[in-house]
């Protein structure tokens, strides 16, 4: 099993609702990205950690593997700067009822973010990415 964490400010009510993660499969240039490359290595029982606005709001299970789609018709004008060609993942999630700000616990958090593809920095803020794994102890 394997730990991953997801970046859904601009799609989380769409993604949480619908029961799935999607992202394009290349940056718009073409370039290859491996927040969306980690799309395909999920697994079905992974366990997911979704992020927004900040907080740790939902918790998922992957339920069926990455399969090639187009990009959501309901992510609207969020998704305009993205390709339409797509990874789709089906997640179960669990809304929290009492979501966590991962900046309020970065004593216990810092050491333990990974070396490459960090969706966090040390300091707590944010990266710019999608989909990162994170470590179990994490």
């Amino acid at each position: 099993m394997r730990y991953w964490w997801v970046n859904q400010n601009k799609t989380y009510k769409a993604e949480v609702g619908g029961g799935y993660m999607w992202s394009p499969k290349v940056n718009k240039n073409g370039a290859y990205n491996q927040y969306y490359q980690n799309m395909i290595e999920t697994k079905v029982g992974d366990i997911v950690f979704s992020f927004c606005d900040t907080f740790i709001k939902s918790i998922g299970v992957i339920t069926a593997k990455a399969v090639s789609a187009d990009k959501p018709m309901e992510f609207g004008k969020s998704g305009d700067a993205w390709d339409t060609d797509g990874w789709l993942v089906q997640v179960d999630y669990q809304e929290l009822n009492n979501p966590f700000k991962p900046k309020h616990r970065m004593d216990v958090l810092a050491p333990l973010l990974p070396k490459h593809y960090s969706p966090l920095q040390a300091n707590g803020d944010g990266n710019q990415i999608y989909l990162a794994e994170i470590p179990e102890p994490m």
